[in-house]
């Protein structure tokens, strides 16, 4: 079977542009996400960890960032991707006063985030639907 030389041309050009739509890791990160869980916590704090988790929101619009905590007012400010690599990213927080934190951040799929909190912690976090 032959290919039409307009055709073959067409698909030439196109295949780039298509490979380009790949979004950013900062573009996938826009949205709200909502605590789901926590793993490798000990078993007597699971309860109390989990409640706390399903109060915490993440939500990225441009380069705004909103973070909602239990029992603490919703701070906001602005964020970068430090680093990317695969689906794994180390997102940073620029305070006002100066300075910044750091978030160990694996995405999975379009729908989870995982945020690596340390000694083999992660809270899962999922996209709130629009």
């Amino acid at each position: 079977m032959r290919i039409p030389m307009k055709t073959a041309l067409a698909l030439v050009f196109a295949l780039p542009v298509v490979a380009g739509c790949e979004k950013s890791p900062k573009d996938k990160l826009q949205g709200r996400w909502l605590g789901e869980s926590i793993e490798n916590v000990p078993s007597a704090q699971l309860t109390k960890s989990t409640g706390w988790v399903k109060g915490t929101a993440i939500e990225f619009a441009g380069n705004k960032v909103t973070v909602t905590i239990p029992a603490e007012t919703p701070r906001t400010g602005t964020f970068k991707v430090a680093k990317a690599e695969g689906d794994g990213l180390v997102v940073s927080f620029l305070r006002d006063e100066g300075g910044h934190d750091e978030a160990d951040m694996k995405l999975v799929g379009d729908q989870t985030l995982r945020w690596r909190i340390g000694d083999g912690r992660e809270i899962v976090m999922l996209k709130a639907k629009n």
